[in-house]
Order: structure tokens, then sequence, then C-alpha cells
């Protein structure tokens, strides 16, 4: 009862808040933090057992399948500084400040602290991507480094505890541990991808396609985790692999998948905010000689650190590579002082960094594990508030020039017109072949709805009704739904009538659900 209630009620206030103009994962946050000191609310424990293992292989999964190969691979170096570069410095950084900072705290669980909060969350930073319609370069950036930077964090965090519990651990080792976990994840993320979309491709039933679908995160990262290879790592190459495959899957497959993903990660997305805001009594109880006026003062020091940091890396990582290579003027885009503006603001940490500090071992003192348990807590929740909310009106006030939908439409109407052509040349030469014979008006339907797909690109370019204010796009739709509904009321009534049984109404039912499905995306 307890998973049902939280599920249910982070999926109603991720739901509200699209009415709002507040972000939700922020929403969730605070109405997490209100719920969890109602009397009788049950206590959810954020056992970092469940999170990683299962709530975060589908999380990077969804998030990785819906990225871009080709523009992570043409990304790849801000990526790569971010994810592995920054995660170093501000583990050092966050772990030194906390070192220098909190009396008693030695440097190993300091070092603790800085792996525990130095990555962004993947979760947090799509989801305030997807709100606020980051430019395309920035969203890529932000999401390949959220992408691959838990890997980094866990690696960093283990080789710091180690130090911190005794159990002697040396650079040299924390390197080579490093070493094994992002070559062993990739590495088995290559092995895995090709028999998987093999199967992908090979199984002829959309459910138990499907079915798969679900299976692989956490096949991948079980299977990486067991060899003591980043699980991060896997499924993060096994999706991007498979994403960039998706077109060999069939259509059916891709319908009920997207469906299905776009559900999961909802829930999920929900559920892991709230849970979040949830935390808040736990944290409290456990935070034990370190109550009071020192903790808030900590709370703020390490907050204020965390975001220093990242501009303190951002900017130089941004220009000077560009400074220090001709090949890199050649090749790359000149960034701008906005762009890494705001991805240095965009650092918002999340349900992560919470699994990880739940998993800090009981042979750690309980002062130390107890203090960095409070300050990721706050770290997560400073970070979502603070940033969270201002991201967007930041985004808004630099003036980021907005896509240009003339030119992508023209460039989908001429990627159109090039397949259209490659289509009437593969039907003329079918037709030409008696095995594939066809009446003249069947024939003559195939090349209808090839023009009206070519065309229907094009019509987008059109100007407004004068008369509604709609859209050619808008007109469309509405003229399509209306038309269905008409078709839709007749079959009911048939099927009232006893003219119809229901199993012949679900089939008609089906079809004019794709046909308002494909009338939808030619107008979109």
């Amino acid at each position: 009862m307890p998973l049902l209630l939280l599920v249910a009620g982070s999926a109603a206030v991720a739901a509200a808040a699209r009415r709002t103009p507040a972000p939700a994962p922020l929403l969730l946050v605070a109405v997490g933090l209100a719920v969890s000191y109602i009397p009788g609310v049950p206590s959810y424990t954020l056992d970092p057992h469940v999170v990683l293992p299962l709530l975060l292989p589908p999380l990077l999964y969804t998030s990785a399948s819906d990225s871009s190969y080709l523009d992570l691979r043409a990304q790849l170096r801000p990526v790569a500084l971010l994810s592995v570069g920054y995660v170093l410095f501000a583990t050092v950084v966050v772990g030194w400040a906390a070192y220098l900072l909190v009396p008693g705290l030695s440097l190993p669980a300091a070092l603790v602290l800085g792996a525990v909060v130095a990555p962004p969350d993947a979760v947090a930073a799509t989801a305030v991507a997807r709100r606020v319609g980051l430019p395309s370069r920035i969203t890529t950036i932000l999401q390949g480094e959220s992408l691959l930077n838990d890997a980094t964090a866990i690696t960093a965090y283990k080789v710091a505890l180690g130090a911190a519990v005794g159990e002697g651990a040396t650079w040299a080792g924390g390197i080579g541990e490093f070493a094994l976990a992002a070559v062993g994840g990739v590495g088995i993320g290559l092995v895995l991808m090709a028999p998987l979309h093999w199967l992908r491709t090979h199984l002829t039933e959309p459910l138990l396609q499907n079915t798969l679908s679900l299976l692989i995160p956490f096949v991948a990262y079980g299977v990486a985790e067991q060899a003591h290879a980043s699980g991060v790592l896997a499924v993060v190459v096994v999706a991007l692999y498979l994403g960039h495959r998706a077109w060999e899957v069939d259509f059916a497959t891709r319908l009920q998948e997207e469906a299905v993903w776009k559900m999961v990660a909802f829930v999920l997305e929900s559920a892991v905010f709230a849970l979040i805001g949830l935390q808040l009594p736990i944290v409290l109880k456990r935070l034990g000689e370190y109550e009071g006026s020192s903790a808030v003062w900590y709370a703020v020091a390490v907050f204020v650190v965390v975001v220093v940091a990242r501009f303190v890396w951002v900017y130089p990582a941004t220009f000077l590579p560009r400074l220090l290579s001709a090949r890199i003027r050649e090749r790359e885009e000149n960034p701008t002082w906005r762009g890494a503006m705001v991805t240095s603001w965009a650092g918002m940490r999340g349900v992560v960094s919470l699994a990880i500090a739940f998993a800090i071992p009981s042979t750690m003192a309980d002062g130390p594990r107890n203090l960095i348990l409070f300050l990721t807590f706050t770290t997560v929740i400073g970070t979502l508030v603070v940033q969270g909310v201002t991201l967007p009106p930041l985004i808004r006030l630099l003036r980021f020039p907005g896509r240009d939908r003339q030119a992508e439409t023209l460039a989908e109407a001429n990627a159109q017109a090039q397949a259209s052509r490659a289509a009437e040349a593969r039907l003329d030469e079918l037709l030409s072949d008696e095995r594939n014979a066809l009446p003249p008006p069947l024939a003559d339907r195939l090349r209808t709805v090839l023009e009206r797909r070519r065309n229907a690109v094009w019509e987008r370019l059109g100007q407004v009704n004068p008369v509604t204010g709609e859209s050619v796009d808008d007109t469309y739709r509405r003229l399509s739904r209306e038309m269905i509904g008409a078709e839709r009321e007749v079959f009911v009534r048939l099927r009232d009538l006893r003219y119809i049984d229901d199993e012949m109404l679900r089939a008609l039912l089906r079809r004019l659900d794709l046909e308002e499905a494909a009338a939808y995306r030619e107008a979109g």
C-alpha cells in the first residue's frame, strides 16, 4: 500500500505541475517535504539496493535511447570534460572545502562527500531541459554529461570510502578501479548491444519485443555489475546503439515501445523526485552531534562550493581548448558565454547522490556518515530549488536565439521529397512485374497516399487561416479528428444495435486510432 500511495500521489502531483509554471521536479520535492510531516504517513527510506539497480537502469535507458548517438559523438569532448573531468574536480574541491570547514572531519570522509554530491542527476537535467527548451547543443551536452557522470562519481566514491573506513585504498588502486569500471562497462555494453538488437529484430511478436525492451536495461546493468564494471556505462552504450538502430524494428513494436517507455519514465521520474522530499525526517533523525546552527552553516557552505566549482570548471573547459587548438577552432562552432552560463547553472543534483549517501556502510563512524547524508540532502534540495526555479527565467533573460522552425520545416520537406521520389521509383518497378499487378484504383490509391505524404510538409509552410487564426497544421488535425470522431460514433451505435460485435468494434477502432495518429504526425 505505501508503494501504491507513492506512485499514485507522485503521478498526480506531476500531472498537476503541467498546469502550473513550476517545474515538476521542484513541485514533487516540495510536496514530498510537506507530506513527510503529516502524521500517519509511512516512512519511505531510500534503499540504495533498490534505487541503483532497479530505478537507475530504466531511467538511464530511456534517456539514452532518446538521445542522439551522432550528436553525442559530435560533442564528445565537452561531454567527457564534464562527465569525467568535472566530477573528479568537484570531488576534490568539495571534499577539500568540507575538510577545512568541518572540525574533526577526516579528508577521506570529506572526499566521500565530494564524490557523492559531484554528479548532476540525469533525471533532473533531462526534466529541466525538456521543460525549458534549451538550445540543442547545450541539451546534448547536459544529457551526455548526466548519462555518463554517475560511473565516474560511483567509482570515486568507492575509492574515497575505502580510505575512509581504513581499507587501504591508494591513488594507484583508485585509477586502476576507475579504468576497470569504465573499460569494462563500455566493453560489456559493446558485447551485449548486437545480440540484443538481433533479438529485437527477429522476435515477430510486438508484446515479446516490448517485454525484452523492458528487461534490457536491467540485464546490461546486472551483467556489468557482476563483472565489477560500470553498469551505468553498459546501459548507456546499449541504449545508444538500440536507439540509433530503432528504425530496423517492426513499426508496431516502435509504437508500443514509445508509449510504454513514456509511461515508465513518467512514473519513475515522478516517484524519484517525491522520494527526495520524503527523506527529510529520516535525514534529520540521523544528524546527531551536528544538530544546530553549525549544521546549517555547513550546508550553506557546501552548496555554495558546489555551485561555484561548476562555474570554475565549465568556463575554462569551454574556452581553453578552443584557444589552444586550431583544429578545434576549425571543426567546432564558437561557444558563447551565455551557453557556458546555462551549462554552469544547470547542475541540479538528484536521487543518485542520495542513494549513494544512504549506501555508506555502518563501518564509517556515525558522526561523519550522518553529516554526509545531511549535507547531501541539503545540496540536492538546494540545487533543485535555487537552480531549478531560476533556470527558466535565466534562459529567457539571456535571450537565446529560438529554433528556426521555417528552416527545420524546409529541411523536413526536402528529406520527404527525396524519400517520396525513391518510393515512387520503387512502386513503378514493382508494378511493372506481373506478379504485383493491381487494379488501377488500388495502384492510384498507393500513389495518392505517397503524394499526400510528400505534400503534407510543404503545406505546413502556408499562412494561417485569416478567419480562425489557425495554422494549416491545426486545421488539418481538427478536421481529421472531426471526421474520425463521426466514424467512431457510427461504429459504437452499430455495436449497441448488435449489428457488429465488440471484437469487430475493437478492430475498427484500432484502425481509426492508427489513422488519427498518422494524421497527427503528418501535420506535426
